[in-house]
């Protein structure tokens, strides 16, 4: 039912806050309210997903405990009636609205209705979610509260049930709760900025929720940001705090158990002179004292809730900040003017929307005025402009009070900020509410350690010292240190570079360090790349235990971390993270060949800070972040490459901004973007994410391409340079190089690179010269003397001069000669084979297959040697994983093991057939490896390449292929064949003979055309005939029916020769079409492998490669000599592929490789330049940046008009009022003269000087005039409160203090303080005669009677 009971006009307040002063939380309190942002991200693999009955049903279990309504429990008659003519009660509720048992007779019934006695709590009846009909349907969170709930329960409910994070900034929206006009420009900044400020800082906005007035403006800023934003960020949090009882359509809020959802209906033309919620708000918070109809009930509970959210701390990659608060003022009445006072006086800052009206006009005219100028008529003139209609009920006091109040707010200008459209510097009102932040944190900044220990400093006298005097000593270090952790917090870069990070204060790198831990964990790359930018180097930044604390804050929903839980779970010894366990985890993703990038600790290091993995937090046994970068002179803290360990920590989170900014800083840069493109592939490999899947895929592609554009400013430059860069051994990343990390992790557009396929072609020709002809080289493989002629040419100069042994050496240990020698004797295997098989395959075996069998062996050899060549000890399973990881090494075992079949088989006398026979397949084994051998060439191997692709769409195809031929070959037995019991027969019918109707062998019988019994079996006794179909035998004809197999036959061959081979076509149109694109990348990645293969092979072919096996046998086996070690490649001579750390002697000198990876650096910044001069002009950024210029061009225009009309203004206001100045001269002339005499001179008016001189700033005028100290009287003497009490003084404005003037209102209450010191303070009691003891002006005995302003009159023993 409807609450009959209306408000009374004109008795609505303003919506806004108050309370007594604030007083900050102690750390240790509410601690269940103190949480880590990051402890509200689950991990996606171990996360439990409650179902959304779940979520209600826990809701509506716990709110009715916890969360109270207040209802009337005894009606009173009041003796209004209702807008319908009802009877109501005092709280303003009918008696049919009541409960049954508040109209019964109780003691109270005849008393006056007090709400302490009346009204009672009980379990609230309207919470859940609230969707609001119409279009554009948001599902929105409510609940019904009293006036008496804790701060912390509604906190905890907001937080907890509703899900809301904990703000970074508490936004208290005030003003008029009418609907007024504001300018549309006005209108649009205020919205844009309201709510950027909330979406970029993480803020809650609070207002009184309803659709009017200032709430409306909100909502629809709100409602405007939904409807553009392009990016999915989630929602602005605007929670509305409104008085249940002045809520229209309440009653469809209501349900025992909670509304999921509650439909609310606005209906604003039968509101009355209630108000309906505004659809646009996501939570409301509705409070409830037991009556109807009557407003403000909200004020102390919303002040009590925000003033307890604002002494809440926040911590955030080791960085607590106490949530700040800020009220922003559009409009209002008088009780706006109190909330601003209010909000003033506890130190919170405010922002004045300057032409909103009323109240915020006010203040915004006189707040760049000295205190003294602020006097009572003054401020009656300004109400009179403001306040037009509602000016005729202002009385004397009334003015007096507002003086009060607007002088006390304006003498506390470090709190209050007045935005004014058009005004440079303030284009937008979110930098004006977070200036204003960073103003107030000058008064008073709490600045909380990671401990959770907080300091205060307060600031004595903040109110004289101006905004730019923020570097004082009263301020320093720790200020500015808060100010730049709200910055961090909001992640308001450009607030900190034009507020912080300015010539007042010179930041020491050092002091940003805690700062930068904060931006990384954090994820905000800009503040990462403004604090390199102001001196953090990354060197000193990053040690030990900073790493250690960045790997404890990993995103939980990173696979990284999933991955290092398995790795603790492995290991119940070591329950707490260490970085050996990153290093595992490491290795694990850049491969087995890297060294572990972090040591395992030894008994002798000194102890690392620990913590268990899933408590990330910030204390460690009263450690703080600050203390991580406290060290000893002497200790050796920093890590071997910081730039590594930190683009290693954002990489394998998918930070894509911040490992940007953090490999521009690398030096061994083309390194660091291989390894960063193999982790990601890696861990792509395990992602369920598709979003994060694609996500790390183009982000490895995207360092790929950064590596090979390095590269290619590298080759340019210095071709053999840059090859070294490709084998050079890289300590920092596990000794890897280069080369190894592109092979491992498959990039094939950085191998298939010039400058690599070069070094690639340089290792296969060895000492040999590139431009010999193969013809040449093929020649002297023939005749080897001829390579004493000069017909090949050598690269070294001596090779070329010297004859005989080390030229013969040097030509057959080239790969190219291996590879050749290695066909050629192939070749011949595969002849001679071919020759047994079909000449020589006698019962005993010949001469000729004798040597097959050698020969074999000695490919059985070299099989052996490569899948036990272990120079690194890495294991034989490791090697056996490796060595069959190739297909061509499983084709090799393959056709070993079935010669070794055909072998025995061949030796047995009864099974020579058959051996020959098995021996005959392993041919064609054989055969298929000739594949693999002429991959190296640029003509044939694009086109191997294309085939192995297009196998695998052989083979689904045979899938489908398989389904029609078995449908039709049993359908066809079935219906011509009786029982068929010869499976080899079943086998022909069904499979063989339907697979040949494909290429038009049809059965002659099937159509019953061509039947003849002769060329069957009747009974399929005849094992060389088929059984005959269904016939009549006595007719001699087929007794099947003809028309049926006709059409399935001719169904079969239209869906097998039409649809299934032109599918067959197209797919390997397709896969010819997608594999051609790449099929050069694809080959010349491939060919790396058959190089590194034969330039490890001994250089003696088959089958004389059993010298080299039975000469590395008795080096290894019987003389016990240790494998050595392959070396690198190196760019002027060939070496080995392999990637395998190399000898001390290989290795690059410290000298030349840091000079090498100077060049590299320089060569990248080269590289990132042109991609910034490439980018800029992309005829994409070019439009955005024309664009930009015309909307900055646009803004500064209008920006140019307003200010020029507003000059215009001030000096037409001036030039009136010197006219109407000399008007009144002139006529005082004229009557003196007239009166035949000069007159009195009482009566003169004198001209006021011109206020805005020509081009001259009034703003700026009136920030001079502020900065003259006029206010020379008491200021805590005059507080509107008594201290330590409710009372209130009477108002006493600045000018109104000197006992000389007049202040005939002048009425104060009569209070007496209760205090502890009574005696000492007022000796006298209530005698006169111990007056004559007091020495006034002067230290009387332990008190100091002397006052700060000067000496001060005494009368009759009384100072005045």
């Amino acid at each position: 039912m409807e609450p009959s009971t209306r408000r009374t006009a004109g008795s609505r307040q303003e919506e806004g806050f108050g309370g007594q002063p604030r007083k900050v939380v102690n750390g240790g309190m509410a601690p269940h309210l103190r949480r880590s942002n990051s402890s509200l991200c689950k991990s996606k693999r171990s996360q439990f997903l409650f179902g959304n009955c779940d979520k209600q049903g826990n809701l509506s279990s716990w709110i009715p405990k916890n969360i109270k309504k207040k209802e009337c429990m005894y009606f009173v008659e009041s003796p209004k009636l209702s807008d319908a003519g009802k009877v109501v009660c005092e709280c303003g509720y009918t008696r049919e609205q009541h409960l049954e048992e508040a109209t019964r007779p109780r003691a109270f019934q005849g008393k006056e209705w007090d709400p302490k006695k009346h009204v009672q709590e009980m379990p609230t009846d309207a919470f859940g979610d609230i969707v609001f009909t119409g279009l554009g349907q948001k599902v929105g969170k409510y609940v019904r509260i009293s006036q008496d709930t804790p701060s912390s329960v509604i906190y905890h409910l907001m937080t907890q049930h509703w899900g809301l994070d904990d703000p970074n900034l508490l936004i208290s929206v005030t003003g008029g709760a009418k609907d007024f006009n504001m300018k549309p420009r006005l209108k649009s900044i205020f919205r844009r900025g309201l709510v950027k400020v909330a979406q970029t800082t993480g803020a809650w906005i609070i207002t009184g929720g309803s659709h009017t007035g200032v709430m409306k403006q909100v909502g629809e800023a709100v409602r405007d940001f939904s409807l553009s934003s392009s990016y999915n960020e989630g929602e602005v949090v605007t929670i509305g705090i409104a008085t249940w009882g002045t809520v229209h359509n309440r009653d469809s809020l209501i349900h025992p158990t909670g509304s999921f959802p509650a439909e609310y209906i606005m209906d604003e033309e039968g509101q009355g002179h209630l108000t309906c919620l505004d659809r646009n708000h996501s939570h409301f918070i509705l409070v409830d004292d037991g009556t109807h109809g009557r407003y403000g009930v909200e004020i102390p509970l919303r002040a009590k809730l925000e003033k307890f959210i604002s002494e809440q701390t926040k911590e955030r990659g080791g960085v607590t900040i106490r949530i700040p608060l800020v009220c922003v003022v559009l409009e209002g009445g008088p009780g706006t003017l109190h909330t601003i006072y209010n909000a003033i006086t506890n130190g919170t800052p405010c922002v004045i929307v300057a032409g909103s009206g009323r109240v915020a006009d006010v203040i915004a005219q006189v707040a760049g005025l000295p205190i003294s100028e602020i006097t009572v008529s003054l401020i009656q003139q300004k109400l009179g402009m403001f306040f037009q209609e509602m000016f005729e009920t202002f009385t004397e006091s009334r003015i007096v009070e507002w003086t009060k109040k607007i002088q006390d707010i304006v003498r506390k200008r470090q709190l209050l900020t007045i935005f004014r459209e058009g005004k440079d510097g303030q284009q937008d009102v979110d930098v004006a509410i977070l200036q204003a932040l960073l103003k107030g944190e000058g008064q008073m900044a709490g600045v909380l350690t990671g401990s959770g220990f907080e300091t205060q400093i307060e600031v004595p006298n903040a109110c004289a010292l101006p905004a730019a005097s923020r570097s004082h000593d009263y301020f320093g270090h720790e200020n500015w240190g808060h100010q730049l952790k709200l910055a961090v917090a909001w992640n308001r870069v450009d607030i900190a570079r034009s507020e912080i990070f300015t010539d007042e204060w010179q930041w020491k790198p050092s002091e940003l360090h805690p700062m930068m831990t904060a931006a990384l964990i954090t994820n905000k790359p800009e503040f990462v790349r403004l604090f390199l930018e102001n001196g953090v180097q990354l060197k000193e930044f990053v040690t030990w235990d900073t790493l250690f604390y960045l790997y404890q804050n990993l995103e939980p929903s990173c696979l990284f971390h999933y991955k290092l839980q398995k790795v603790l779970a492995e290991e119940p010894a070591a329950p707490r993270l260490q970085l050996h366990h990153v290093a595992q985890v490491l290795r694990e993703l850049l491969g087995d060949f890297t060294q572990p990038l972090y040591p395992r600790p030894r008994s002798s290091d000194r102890p690392r800070l620990s913590l268990p993995l899933p408590n990330i937090r910030l204390n460690v046994q009263g450690v703080s972040l600050r203390s991580l970068y406290k060290r000893s002179p002497g200790h050796a803290a920093f890590t071997m490459d910081p730039v590594r360990d930190l683009l290693i920590w954002a990489i394998i989170q998918n930070r894509r901004e911040l490992a940007e900014i953090i490999w521009a800083q690398s030096q061994d840069c083309i390194t660091a973007a291989l390894a960063c493109s193999k982790i990601l592939k890696e861990l792509s490999k395990e992602e369920e994410d598709t979003d994060s899947l694609e996500e790390m895929l183009a982000l490895a592609d995207e360092y790929e391409q950064r590596a090979i554009g390095v590269f290619t400013e590298c080759y340019r430059k210095d071709e053999e340079r840059a090859q070294k860069l490709l084998v050079r051994v890289s300590e920092a990343w596990g000794k890897a190089t280069c080369l190894q990390l592109a092979l491992e992790a498959k990039d094939m557009k950085f191998v298939s690179h010039g400058g690599v396929q070069a070094l690639l072609t340089k290792v296969w020709w060895g000492q040999l010269c590139e431009d010999n002809g193969l013809w040449r080289v093929v020649l002297c493989m023939l005749a080897f003397p001829l390579l004493c002629t000069g017909l090949v040419s050598f690269r070294e100069r001596r090779l070329q001069d010297v004859r005989g042994l080390p030229r013969i050496r040097a030509f057959f240990n080239a790969p190219v000669v291996v590879f050749h020698l290695n066909i050629l004797s192939y070749f011949a295997f595969l002849c001679l084979f071919a020759y047994v098989l079909m000449v020589d395959f006698q019962p005993a075996p010949s001469g000729c297959e004798c040597l097959i069998y050698v020969w074999l062996f000695s490919l059985v050899c070299e099989e052996l040697r490569q899948l036990l060549y272990d120079p690194d000890e890495c294991g034989l399973m490791k090697m056996a994983a490796l060595y069959f990881s190739d297909f061509w090494n499983k084709l090799d075992i393959g056709a070993i093991l079935l010669f070794i079949a055909g072998l025995t088989c061949r030796l047995v006398p009864g099974l020579l057939y058959p051996g020959r026979i098995i021996l005959s397949l392993d041919f064609i084994m054989f055969c298929l490896r000739l594949m693999h051998i002429f991959t190296i060439s640029k003509t044939l191997g694009p086109k191997i390449i294309i085939v192995k692709r297009m196998m695998k769409d052989v083979f689904f195809f045979l899938f489908l292929l398989a389904v029609w031929v078995v449908s039709f070959g049993v359908a066809k037995q079935a219906i011509l064949i009786h029982n068929e019991s010869r499976v080899e027969w079943i086998f022909r019918g069904v499979v063989y003979h339907s697979y040949l109707t494909i290429f038009g062998q049809i059965p002659a019988y099937i159509d019953g055309v061509n039947f003849n019994l002769d060329q069957c079996s009747p009974n399929g006794t005849d094992p060389y005939k088929p059984k005959c179909p269904e016939s009549d035998m006595a007719r001699q004809e087929p007794a099947f029916p003809e028309w049926l197999t006709v059409i399935l036959l001719c169904l079969y061959l239209l869906f097998t020769n039409i649809l299934l081979l032109n599918l067959l076509i197209a797919m390997f149109n397709y896969t010819f079409q997608q594999v051609q694109e790449h099929t050069d990348q694809i080959w010349k990645f491939q060919r790396h492998d058959l190089i590194e293969e034969y330039q490890g092979r001994p250089p003696a072919p088959p089958p004389f490669i059993l010298l080299s096996h039975l000469h590395l046998f008795v080096r290894r086996v019987v003389l016990k000599i240790p494998s050595r070690r392959h070396r690198q490649l190196s760019a002027p001579a060939p070496r080995p592929l392999s990637a395998r750390p190399p000898p001390a002697e290989d290795k690059l000198e410290k000298n030349e490789e840091a000079a090498l990876l100077s060049w590299e650096m320089y060569l990248k910044e080269s590289y990132l330049q042109s991609q910034q001069l490439q980018k800029k002009q992309c005829p994409e950024q070019k439009v955005q940046d024309i664009s930009e210029k015309v909307d900055t061009m646009v803004d500064l225009l209008e920006m140019a008009r307003l200010k020029r009309l507003g000059s215009m203004e001030q000096r037409l206001v001036s030039l009136e009022e010197q006219v109407a100045q000399t008007t009144r001269a002139l006529h005082w002339v004229v009557k003196s003269l007239r009166a035949s005499g000069f007159g009195s001179e009482e009566g003169v008016p004198t001209l006021v000087p011109q206020k805005v001189s020509e081009g001259q700033d009034p703003e700026l005028d009136r920030g001079q005039k502020a900065e003259d100290p006029g206010d020379a009287y008491h200021v805590n003497a005059r507080h509107l409160f008594y201290p330590g009490s409710s009372v209130l003084r009477f108002p006493v404005p600045n000018e109104k203090v000197p006992w000389e003037v007049e202040f005939l209102i002048y009425d104060p209450p009569f209070h007496t303080a209760d205090r502890r010191d009574k005696d000492s303070v007022d000796p006298m009691g209530d005698a006169l005669e111990p007056l004559s003891r007091i020495s006034y002006n002067a230290v009387d005995g332990h008190l100091d009677r002397r006052s700060s302003h000067g000496t001060y009159a005494v009368r009759d023993g009384l100072p005045l």
